[in-house]
């Protein structure tokens, strides 16, 4: 919960949500739990807030944000969810991919390019879509009876939140249907003809709204005790890297953010022209901030694993029992001491896009020990970044003086030390990190008929920043980088295992 006149972070609460790793390669998560646990952190925060003489009537508006192509089906007669929701990075759609691309003269990945802004991958919702539709028996008998809704997870929540089977509003805004691979970004509308490739029924889709309007009001629920929220309007609905660079006041042509979440992703504001990269980055929308507001694009480079990696360190190596641990052990060393690490556990996304892709660690001597290799987790996301920013300075034209950073990684002073001295500009970081929540919340406090939060950067108080300098020489940067570069070369061509072309038990 946020101040509409300061951005001030007033209260907050947060649920870390269970993966389900069924088989190699395939990640799930349980759409029923992340309903409850919105439903918790809005109890618990309002909770908080009357701990602190914060009345809640004061909420005024309600904003979503999601990790963006996670894909998931429903049955509106039931509100039940008829299959575990398909997580963004999930590669199950390897040899989806591969059909289709089979029915494209040339087998051209980037056959829709210039409708989409986006190549043919296993990232992106429509081929997750098409594989359940493959697949999953009882999601093919739902869209036959003509009771299957398809979403993302903005969409699972707002028919959730706005009454579900009971009138529940199936909607979306345009920066999540710009990740389905579905979805016109010029025309604004879902796009017949690739519905048509994908066979994908049209009907299923949710109505595409702008990321600042209202869209229905929060239904009392029998869950909340204390009926918090009740009839506030939904009025903000942005994809979480789209909501980063609004929190970031990224408003002007030129102006980028890079999100370091569970995956890392830069995003440039292009302005009212779609840019399309000649060096592997998305065309994306960056936000349409009301009804009758101009579309903004953008471009975005994404990169598949940054936090999980630490995740990873943690739950399958146990080399670290928290984040906090990893950043101790790295600091330890400060060096990898030539181990060089790519977390290529699903492929690498820009600016490759190589499915074949998986991790290796190497350069390893018997010297090597746990704290060069969490240093060398640390890098590897620091190396991803220099990729895609070299890839954007590319196609921009005017390479970034500065690299503007959120999100949960950005506490670790180690890692953000470290991508200056890789970059070799000023990495600057805003005091709270929640840049997401907060481009959520600014989408919702200012759309019609909600209007408490001005989106002028001149009527926001300032906020306060954290300045990372370069601390190495531009040569050693340079030397480290090639060596990573020919770490990568390495981890392409290993197949994709057998089991991901397996069906569902």
């Amino acid at each position: 919960v946020f101040n509409a006149t300061t951005a001030e972070l007033l209260s907050h609460h947060q649920v870390e949500l269970k993966q389900e790793f069924p088989k190699e390669g395939w990640v799930e998560q349980d759409p029923k739990e992340i309903l409850n646990s919105v439903y918790e952190c809005v109890e618990k925060t309002c909770e908080k807030m009357k701990e602190l003489n914060i009345d809640i009537t004061n909420i005024r508006a309600i904003g979503v944000t999601n990790q963006r192509e996670t894909t998931v089906v429903w049955d509106k007669t039931t509100g039940d969810p008829l299959y575990n929701a398909i997580v963004w990075l999930d590669l199950r759609t390897q040899s989806t991919v591969e059909n289709l691309l089979k029915r494209i003269p040339g087998k051209n990945k980037t056959f829709s390019k210039f409708k989409t802004g986006l190549p043919l991958s296993t990232y992106f919702s429509a081929v997750k879509l098409r594989w359940l539709l493959d697949n999953v028996e009882e999601i093919k008998k739902a869209v036959e009876d003509g009771r299957a809704m398809f979403g993302t997870i903005d969409s699972w929540l707002i028919w959730s939140l706005t009454g579900g089977k009971n009138g529940g509003i199936h909607c979306t805004d345009v920066t999540n249907a710009s990740r389905t691979m579905l979805f016109n970004i010029h025309s604004l509308e879902w796009d017949p003809e690739l519905c048509k490739f994908f066979e994908i029924p049209m009907e299923i889709l949710p109505n595409v709204r702008s990321s600042s309007e209202i869209y229905g009001v929060m239904v009392c629920f029998p869950i909340f005790e204390s009926g918090a929220l009740t009839g506030v309007p939904i009025s903000g609905c942005l994809g979480d890297q789209h909501a980063a660079l609004v929190g970031q006041m990224c408003f002007q042509d030129g102006q980028a953010k890079n999100t370091y979440g569970t995956g890392c992703f830069l995003l440039c504001n292009t302005g009212q022209k779609s840019v399309f990269s000649e060096h592997g980055l998305l065309t994306t929308i960056a936000y349409k901030m009301g009804k009758d507001k101009p579309a903004f694009y953008a471009l975005e480079g994404s990169v598949a694993i940054a936090g999980a990696v630490v995740r990873w360190l943690r739950d399958n190596l146990g080399i670290a029992n928290s984040s906090l641990e990893v950043e101790k052990l790295a600091a330890e060393v400060g060096t990898s001491y030539g181990c060089y690490f790519v977390p290529a556990f699903s492929g690498l996304y820009a600016p490759y896009w190589e499915p074949s892709a998986r991790g290796i660690i190497c350069g390893l001597t018997q010297f090597t020990n746990k704290n060069h290799i969490a240093f060398a987790a640390l890098e590897a996301v620091c190396f991803q970044t220099r990729e895609i920013l070299d890839a954007m300075n590319k196609d921009c034209g005017i390479p970034l003086s500065q690299l503007q950073v959120d999100g949960g990684m950005t506490t670790n002073k180690i890692l953000m030390q470290l991508q200056s001295d890789i970059l070799c500009i000023p990495v600057v970081k805003p005091s709270m990190a929640e840049t997401t929540a907060l481009g959520a919340a600014m989408a919702a406090g200012a759309a019609e008929g909600v209007e408490v939060w001005s989106l002028n950067p001149r009527d926001l108080t300032a906020v306060t920043w954290e300045r990372f300098e370069p601390q190495i020489n531009p040569e050693e940067s340079e030397y480290r980088y090639g060596r990573w570069k020919k770490a990568v070369m390495k981890s392409m061509g290993w197949e994709a295992s057998e089991s991901s072309n397996g069906k569902p038990k």
